[in-house]
């Protein structure tokens, strides 16, 4: 069975070398810039076909991500070289994850039925850093299926104040008496 590769290696020894360099949110967005140029979906073809050969693979990254630091392009280059150019997301994430956790920040995303207010939003991100005492970093998203109240995504903590998450709570509540005997 193959061993399965995780872009958190990748991400680990990248970070390692931005701080060295002391700069690591300057690489932290050419992973970004290199991240969206991988996923193009031409640009992704021509890095994972067959018949063209890996210099030239390597050579279009080079072009691409000109005026990215150089060992951003090693790395991209090095995930072509082993075929291997769709962990760049995971590598991607996981950079992101460890420069937060160095810079004492924490990711939250926040799913609400409405599109939040910008008051809402401030209430959500001191609720959440009374809770891990740290900087909140939110994204905001609307799903309607959800009802109303909000999805709070901490790490891999989630609060859900959904009404639909209560709505199912109080239905299977019903569905426990209703099975339960009389007594």
């Amino acid at each position: 069975m193959p061993k399965r590769v995780s872009g958190k290696r990748y991400a680990q020894a990248l970070f390692d070398l931005a701080v060295e360099h002391n700069q690591a949110d300057q690489w932290a967005e050419s992973l970004q810039v290199a991240t969206e140029a991988v996923q193009d979906d031409q640009f992704r073809a021509l890095l994972t076909h067959a018949q063209v050969p890996v210099a030239d693979r390597i050579g279009a990254v080079n072009q691409v991500l000109e005026g990215q630091p150089v060992l951003v392009r090693n790395l991209v280059a090095l995930l072509v070289s082993r075929g291997m150019v769709n962990l760049m997301p995971q590598v991607q994430a996981g950079y992101q994850m460890l420069l937060d956790e160095y810079r004492g920040r924490q990711q939250v995303e926040v799913t609400s039925a409405v599109r939040l207010t910008v008051r809402d939003q401030h209430q959500i991100s001191r609720f959440v850093h009374g809770l891990i005492n740290r900087e909140v970093v939110l994204t905001s998203k609307v799903d309607p299926e959800i009802l109303g109240g909000v999805i709070i995504q901490i790490g891999d903590q989630l609060l859900d104040g959904s009404t639909r998450a209560r709505l199912e709570g109080l239905r299977k509540q019903v569905r426990s008496h209703v099975a339960a005997p009389a007594g």
